[in-house]
């Protein structure tokens, strides 16, 4: 199934739904409506097993919605952690496996279908970049996952762009602002357009994703190049932290394909057998730089990123 939360245009409620091939089902009958969006689906992610026949013969006679008809928000408006990987794919050739480490960004940060990512109005970052990502939503508690049991803490996935600002290490202002602020700022961390729960998603390690900036592709990789698989990930967070239904988990980037964010653009983020969303980029200060696929330290072109990882590398998520 594949879930979302919606406005209508007559109405100012967000309401869940189910995203089908015929549309959109509105879904709040079945499911009911929480203090907020966020608690509505967490309330549906700790339910789940409990729901999913109702809403299978609901699907069936409930009407339609045309996609058009309404907006789409963010299927998780505030989670309660984002914890994101740093790099995590094999790149350039790299025949060493780097240990695996993640950061926290700022759950504030969320936006959603075709909503707008906008920049900070200082000069301080020399430039800010995208990184289109598969995140994995937790159904919860889950502490100390041994990797041979991760399905147990994984409801389902969605796309989501890591904004980043970049500099010196990150950048100066008017001190030093570390990984995890330079990719805080309000409006950075696009989620959607839908959760997709796990059974929909048989390996989230063969899945492909594309991002685009007005038209151009930059992202285009498999996720199957990751260097600590989803299994893995999940493992690791759970070690550190008791991960709570709606926290996200988003596994990194193939850093061949980033390229600059500036005013005016459209973005859009795929990820197969997940979703499509798009969104617009805002500057007030009205910055440029190079158009394109960013050719310095991190990256090379999409039309060379390939597989590079060592064919020696087990997949546990196949297991």
């Amino acid at each position: 199934m594949k879930f979302v939360l919606f406005n209508r245009p007559s109405s100012p409620a967000t309401l869940p739904g189910l995203l089908t091939d015929k549309g959109i089902v509105d879904i709040s009958a079945v499911v009911g409506c929480s203090e907020s969006p966020q608690a509505t689906m967490v309330s549906i992610i700790d339910r789940y097993d409990d729901l999913k026949s109702a809403l299978e013969r609901h699907v069936q006679t409930a009407p339609v919605l045309d996609p058009a008809s309404v907006r789409l928000c963010p299927p998780l408006p505030r989670p309660g952690k984002i914890l994101a990987c740093i790099g995590n794919y094999w790149e350039h050739a790299q025949r060493e496996s780097k240990p695996l480490n993640m950061f926290m960004k700022n759950p504030d940060a969320v936006v959603g279908p075709g909503d707008t990512i906008c920049l900070p109005n200082f000069t301080a970052p020399s430039s800010f970049m995208h990184e289109a990502e598969l995140a994995v939503v937790i159904k919860g508690p889950a502490k100390e996952v041994p990797r041979d049991r991760w399905r147990d803490a994984v409801f389902g996935y969605t796309c989501m762009i890591d904004v980043t600002a970049r500099g010196e290490g990150r950048f100066t202002w008017p001190g030093p602002i570390m990984s995890w602020l330079g990719k805080s700022f309000d409006t950075f961390a696009p989620i959607g357009p839908c959760i997709v729960t796990a059974d929909e998603i048989p390996d989230p390690n063969q899945l492909h994703v594309q991002f685009w900036n007005d038209g151009e592709l930059r992202h285009n990789y498999s996720t199957d190049d990751m260097e600590h698989p989803v299994p893995e990930i999940v493992e690791f967070a759970s070690q550190v932290m008791t991960l709570n239904s709606g926290d996200l988990l988003s596994c990194g980037t193939n850093h061949e394909g980033l390229g600059f964010l500036q005013d005016g653009e459209t973005v859009e983020i795929c990820i197969h057998g997940i979703g499509r969303m798009s969104l617009k980029v805002h500057d007030p200060l009205k910055r440029k730089w190079e158009r394109g696929v960013y050719m310095g330290h991190d990256s090379t072109h999409h039309d060379a990123v390939r597989r590079h990882r060592p064919e020696t590398v087990i997949r546990d998520s196949r297991e």
